[in-house]
């Protein structure tokens, strides 16, 4: 049996005692040092020391369990990998530098050339550009559909089929998945289902209760809610974690221990901030769909939205919230470019800027940045219009919010 680096402790506080999810948001994952920190600490250091050689070699041929580099493992990460993966219900998480990171670590664990993955056309540009540019390349066979067709999703699976990818709720529309009939396709060709729930966070949705094998996030998003650093988590199971981790301790993929020391400080106030997120964006998206410059408002909080009783069924992990809890990204449109542009360049307070999940509204214009590496049709295929703004709602009054959009939005009638 392997032996336990007492340096190597499991969690402090026992999940199995039936703490609620702000306690262990809170608390879980971390192990005090003998020193007594309260706050948890930061381990800024790429290796560790041991008694002896005899335990140095226990470490590195896994006779003993306990750290061997940092980009390996790091006790301040592994407070945040084991508080994320007990807020999300999975067994483990595998941390990595950023979403991205994340993302790359998914194909290199799960998938080879000859594979096929199947993935929802409403994808984040970059993850598009990874996909088509480099894994196709590979000789991974890549296809697309909508993320809310489940009759093109069992269509496309082909017996080489092993992951089955979307986003959901998606960027930027907001669109979503039924992720338990997908878990039951892909499951039933012997396939895995992975979800980024980045949108929703753990505190709206959580995919593995529904099906899903495994979750991905970048972190840098709602889980730092104040975009000060990157960072990326998968989770699921010990297996699946485990072909992860192997993808991370080799590939060097990892999140620094700054990094997920703030983290870790973000996810305590997750929920707090989510259900404040939920509350502005519920008021925000009343007053766009009311507005007489802007042509669609696409929020699944919105009855109008075609996902939006699914979204109901699924994003039911946070209550108390007036109108629903349906994240905060709202994707907006207006007559062209040039008319988004304007309503973007006319806010005063919004932050123009491409992060979103921050605690400051932040406003884009998707087709010329987040996605302006797709190709025209493409975009258009993903419903990326030329008038699209993509607007993430903030913890300001919301007042202020509406007054800064409406300062774009009235200026289009003259």
């Amino acid at each position: 049996m392997t032996q336990l680096d007492p340096n190597w402790q499991s969690d402090a506080l026992d999940p199995s005692l039936g703490f609620f999810e702000q306690t262990l948001a809170v608390r879980g994952g971390y192990h005090r040092t003998d020193e007594g920190e309260h706050s948890e600490a930061i381990f800024a250091t790429s290796s560790y020391v041991y008694k002896n050689a005899q335990d140095a070699a226990d470490h590195f041929n896994g006779n003993k369990k306990g750290n061997v580099y940092s980009r390996h493992t790091n006790p301040t990460v592994r407070a945040f990998e084991r508080r994320l993966a007990l807020l999300e219900n999975g067994e483990r998480c595998v941390a990595t530098a950023s979403g991205m990171g994340a993302i790359l670590t998914m194909c290199l664990a799960y998938l080879q050339a000859g594979d096929h993955l199947l993935c929802a056309k409403q994808l984040f540009g970059s993850s598009v550009a990874l996909f088509d540019t480099y894994f196709q390349a590979f000789g991974v066979e890549v296809s697309y559909v909508d993320c809310f067709d489940n009759a093109a999703w069992a269509a496309a699976i082909r017996p080489n089929t092993k992951v089955l990818y979307c986003e959901s709720p998606s960027n930027p529309l907001a669109q979503i998945a039924d992720l338990q009939f997908l878990s039951e396709l892909a499951h039933g060709h012997g396939a895995l289902l992975i979800v980024d729930n980045c949108f929703a966070t753990p505190v709206l949705q959580k995919p593995l209760d529904l099906g899903a094998d495994v979750v991905i996030h970048s972190a840098s998003k709602y889980i730092d809610g104040q975009g000060r650093v990157l960072g990326g988590a998968l989770i699921g199971s010990d297996e699946l974690m485990e072909k992860a981790f192997g993808v991370v301790r080799t590939g060097g993929i990892s999140l620094s221990p700054f990094n997920a020391w703030v983290l870790l400080k973000g996810l305590e106030t997750l929920s707090l901030r989510m259900k404040a997120h939920c509350e502005n964006a519920n008021q925000v998206a009343q007053f766009l769909i009311n507005h007489p410059q802007v042509k669609a408002v696409h929020f699944s909080g919105l009855p109008t939205h075609p996902s939006h009783e699914i979204a109901k069924r699924q994003h039911n992990a946070l209550t108390g919230v007036q109108g629903g809890a349906f994240g905060a990204i709202i994707g907006f449109e207006v007559a062209d470019q040039a008319s988004a542009w304007q309503v973007i360049d006319s806010t005063q307070m919004i932050s123009i800027t491409n992060n979103l999940g921050d605690a400051k509204s932040t406003i884009t214009h998707p087709a010329t940045t987040t996605h302006f590496r797709m190709t025209p049709e493409a975009r258009m295929q993903a419903g990326v219009s030329d008038g699209l703004i993509r607007l993430s709602v903030g913890l300001e009054d919301v007042q202020d919010i509406i007054a800064d959009l409406s300062r774009g939005l009235d200026s289009l009638a003259n």
